[in-house]
This record gives C-alpha cells, sequence and structure tokens, in this order.
C-alpha cells in the first residue's frame, strides 16, 4: 500500500463510517492486515485508513500499546467523547507529513469508543501515550492533520 502525504483531499475530509455488519463480516480483515503492516513497516505508532488512501472511519495503534492497556488495536468509527482537563504539549510526527515534526497540545486524558475489528462496541478512558495516539489517529478521521492543530495552537494564543 501506498501512504497518503498532506495535501491529498481524502486526508482533509471526514471519513465515511463503517457498518458493525461489515466488520463482523470480515469486510476489512485484508486492509486491516495490510494497514499494521504498513504502520510497523514506516515505523508508526498508530495509522489511519485515509493515509492510505481510504475514505473509511478506521484506524489501527500498535499492538504493544493496545496489549499495554488492554484495548483492541483496531478501531472504527472512533469518537472522543469527553476530554480531561489537563493537557501536555509534546513534538508529534505523521506518516502522512514526512520529516515534519510540531509541538502539538493534547488532553493528557480522554474517553473514547467506537466499533472493534470484529464490529463489537468498546468504550473506555485513555490516558498518557494511548490517549495522544487515539486523539492523532481520530483527528485524521476527521480530516485534520498535526499541522491543522499546530495551527489552531498558533491562532489561539
Amino acid at each position: 500500500m501506498q501512504l497518503t502525504h498532506v495535501p491529498h483531499p481524502v486526508l482533509a475530509k471526514q471519513c465515511t463510517p463503517l457498518t458493525a455488519e461489515d466488520l463482523k463480516a470480515g469486510a476489512y480483515t485484508q486492509l486491516i492486515a495490510e494497514m499494521k503492516k504498513d504502520m510497523v513497516a514506516h515505523n508508526g505508532i498508530g495509522l489511519a485508513a485515509n493515509q492510505v488512501g481510504k475514505d473509511l472511519a478506521l484506524f489501527v495503534i500498535d499492538e504493544k500499546l493496545a496489549e499495554e492497556h488492554d484495548v483492541p488495536s483496531v478501531f472504527a468509527n472512533p469518537e472522543i467523547t469527553e476530554y480531561g482537563k489537563e493537557s501536555e504539549d509534546i513534538e508529534e510526527g505523521c506518516l502522512s507529513i514526512p520529516g515534519t515534526w510540531l509541538i502539538i497540545p493534547r488532553s493528557k486524558k480522554v474517553m473514547f469508543k467506537g466499533l472493534d475489528e470484529q464490529g463489537n462496541r468498546v468504550k473506555f478512558r485513555a490516558r498518557g501515550m494511548l490517549a495522544r495516539v487515539l486523539q492523532h489517529e481520530t483527528d485524521h478521521l476527521n480530516g485534520l492533520t498535526i499541522k491543522d492543530r499546530a495551527a489552531k495552537k498558533s491562532r489561539s494564543r
């Protein structure tokens, strides 16, 4: 699979939701496997479907990170329903913007919900690096990149 880079239009739009039925039927199994492989090959910690040119509300995260926090490594139709009050500014990179590292403010804790790879509903509280990765990948599926986040931060000063 080829990674999609900014300014490709698929990276700037809200991605199309998936159905639980399609997930349960395994309609995205091959895509998910390829995304996981590409994420690892490019030393990523997360990868959204639009980063491989697919207009789908789907992302994968690092298996070890998922295991450490006892959460799935695949999410569809993600939604952050609550942001913690404390935030932290940390440098982030993005596979769709090679060579760019920007200081991005993110909440230290979030409440997250979505569907897992089997189409089951998941809901949990995330903190630390997991919370940051979930926010980054959810942003992608909402048409935002770290460049957009950095621009919002500089405008709000």
